[in-house]
């Protein structure tokens, strides 16, 4: 991570007003490279076409050729990388330049917060937004520490981002004061 935003204290003792921090795997970009060359590929076929042996092999590999191509620029590009969020009541992740998909987790749902030293893209069967009957939900976009929240109702979340202590310690810090206000009430 290039950026680390941790905030500063809003008095002493407490946690920062807002953490952000990001997560970037820039070996995607080759793979964007290699979707925006099976674009150029289907557009090169459909303008000037050598192809003699008729109109439907034609149309097949210049509709095949876009599709995989945009497939694989616009599906690696949404996890390029992610950007992850704290505030007092939400646990916000965006991915990639559009901050699509985004994921926005009430912190007043979040049970338990921990740091995973170690996420894969082989735990979760590659990169990207992740469902496993077994693990629960994540966002990968690179190999190292995460986030992993547990929430009310069962369901874990995890999302890779560098320095991942600090966000874990800034959502234990708000877990406590908002357990310390409802006691209180």
């Amino acid at each position: 991570m290039r950026h680390h935003d941790h905030g500063t204290p809003s008095a002493p003792g407490q946690p920062p007003a807002v953490w952000t921090g990001r997560a970037h795997n820039r070996g995607q970009w080759v793979l964007a490279v290699a979707g925006a060359a099976c674009l150029a590929l289907g557009v090169d076929l459909a303008v000037d076409s050598p192809w003699g042996s008729g109109l439907a092999p034609l149309l097949m590999s210049v509709i095949g050729c876009v599709a995989a191509g945009l497939l694989m620029l616009f599906g690696t590009l949404a996890f390029v990388h992610v950007a992850v969020r704290v505030d007092d009541e939400v646990l916000e992740i965006r991915c990639g330049h559009m901050g699509l998909p985004r994921r926005r987790i009430p912190l007043t749902d979040v049970v338990h917060a921990d740091v995973a030293r170690k996420v894969t893209p082989c735990q979760w069967g590659g990169w990207g937004y992740r469902w496993r009957p077994d693990k629960g939900t994540a966002v990968v976009v690179r190999r190292g520490e995460g986030v992993v929240v547990r929430l009310g109702d069962g369901r874990v979340f995890t999302v890779t981002v560098d320095d991942a202590e600090a966000a874990v310690r800034v959502i234990r810090d708000r877990l406590r004061l908002i357990a310390a206000r409802t006691s209180q009430i």
